[in-house]
């Protein structure tokens, strides 16, 4: 498949494949695209087949199609079967773009928790040491200070083939960019090349689309196994499943950890809200992350900066004065003396991760107070989970709807509650409305409580029935203290 790739590459066409929804991937045609310089990539979705729009391609001019599947089209077509569209549309889009992760330094980070924070402060890291570098994630997308919105953590491969080639163009060295399972299973990152593969770890997620947990586990690991004997494996040894996703890759193996030997290693001191205080390969140096979640990113990170021959004591300079990444134990503070954080734990895992380190730090006096939900139209087995690792963990919980998407949200409530038990039932409230449910939250609290705002995190909308309404949890806290808490 990569020789028909050179084979085409100066064909200068423009690469249709459709819209391809990551969540789902589904493929949507727009004919009105198509014409007699289009390249048409008939992908196999999720719920859709792209093969099904090959006709209507052709009636509007495309007379290139690439397929894997049988198709019945006029003579006067160039027809390519190859055996993963997918794949063959993430080598063509390398190719079209002259191969632009080739030219800089790609830097993927991918595991269930920690991408977004890890490859953010990577970013932050490298724009203050004064090198020019692109970032791909959740949140945001940068070519050095020039920001462009993002829609997925991974994009299609035509939209991030184009933006490696924009980095390049631009002078960025360094290109940090979150890989999210699905990325790799739709062979969106396909032909890319990567210096430095990191593996934060792997929980509970997903499996409203890897179906099994040991599927999830090898998509993943493809991700490692593609790599090159020229490039490095970091993976969190502390993970148990760290060691698995070096065990066919060709890459230079190296390890970060805080509780097994490894390459990079670390030790928590002191966890505050107000920062910790750990070593690094034995030195000591303070952060204003908190947590022991946010030791393991600093870790990754400084693993990847060594690798990469930043001077070791430059980078942990730098370190202590990066902030926390937006929605990632974001926290403030009221007039009477109540915390609230907000914070993008959606995984089982994640929020156990959050709340273990709230209860770290908090004095016995305290509330903690946990608002939480889970999304729809994503993974159901984990709302029971979800509900009873905040309950069990929290003085009091609200349970409420995140994005509940085309569900109906008191449905998702009640799959919720099904997880707590006679014990937790009396320390739970169900509120729909998510605002009233923080501000719920907000009176039940007394000075030197914990309100902890879970799921969304960084997103500044709510998701209904297809329809995005601004909500962002963050700003709504504040508000909220001002009017509650004067």
């Amino acid at each position: 498949m990569r020789d028909l790739t050179v084979l085409l590459e100066n064909l200068k066409f423009q690469l249709i494949s459709g819209s391809i929804e990551q969540s789902v991937n589904d493929l949507v045609f727009d004919s009105r695209k198509a014409n007699a310089n289009s390249i048409f990539f008939a992908i196999v979705g999720f719920t859709n087949n792209g093969h099904q729009f090959v006709n209507q391609a052709y009636e509007q001019g495309c007379r290139v199609f690439v397929v894997q599947e049988n198709i019945d089209l006029p003579g006067d077509t160039s027809i390519l079967k190859v055996q993963d569209t997918s794949e063959a549309l993430g080598l063509m889009a390398c190719n079209y773009y002259e191969n632009p992760s080739r030219k800089l330094k790609l830097i993927g980070i991918t595991g269930t928790n920690g991408k977004t924070t890890t490859t953010t402060l990577l970013f932050n890291l490298f724009t203050q040491l004064g090198i020019k570098s692109g970032l791909i994630s959740t949140v945001v997308n940068k070519i050095g200070k020039d920001v462009i919105p993002s829609t997925h953590t991974t994009p299609n491969p035509v939209e991030l083939n184009q933006l490696l080639a924009k980095m390049v163009d631009a002078g960025c060295e360094y290109c940090f960019m979150e890989v999210s399972s699905h990325a790799v299973h739709q062979h969106r990152i396909a032909g890319l090349d990567y210096k430095i593969a990191v593996f934060t770890n792997i929980t509970h997620d997903h499996l409203d689309y890897h179906k099994t947990f040991a599927e999830y586990i090898r998509v993943k690991k493809a991700f490692f196994d593609g790599l090159t004997k020229d490039s490095f494996a970091l993976v969190n040894s502390d993970d148990k499943n760290g060691m698995v996703m070096l065990q066919n890759t060709a890459a230079k193996k190296t390890t970060f950890a805080l509780k097994t030997p490894s390459d990079f290693k670390g030790k928590v001191i002191e966890n505050a809200l107000s920062g910790l205080v750990m070593t690094i390969n034995q030195i000591e140096v303070y952060s204003r992350l908190v947590g022991d979640f946010n030791a393991y990113n600093l870790l990754a990170v400084f693993g990847v900066a060594t690798l990469l021959e930043i001077d070791s004591m430059e980078v942990l300079r730098v370190l202590s004065n990066l902030e926390s990444v937006e929605g990632r134990f974001q926290y403030v503070r009221s007039a009477k003396g109540i915390t609230a954080i907000v914070d993008y734990a959606h995984t089982p895992d994640a929020l156990d991760n959050v709340l273990k380190t709230i209860n770290g730090i908090r004095k016995s006096t305290e509330q903690v107070i946990t608002v939480v939900g889970c999304g729809g139209d994503r993974d159901k087995s984990k709302r029971p989970k979800m509900a009873a690792i905040a309950a069990e963990m929290s003085d009091k919980v609200i349970l409420t709807s995140d994005n509940p998407r085309t569900e109906d949200p008191i449905k998702i409530l009640e799959e919720m509650e099904a997880g707590l038990d006679e014990e937790t039932q009396v320390k739970a409230l169900t509120i729909q409305d998510r605002k009233q449910g923080i501000k719920t939250a907000i009176s039940l609290a007394k000075a030197g409580d914990i309100i902890l705002i879970a799921g969304k995190g960084h997103e500044k909308y709510q998701e209904i029935m297809g329809v995005r309404h601004d909500f962002d949890d963050f700003k709504i806290t504040q508000e909220l203290f001002n009017q509650l808490n004067k």
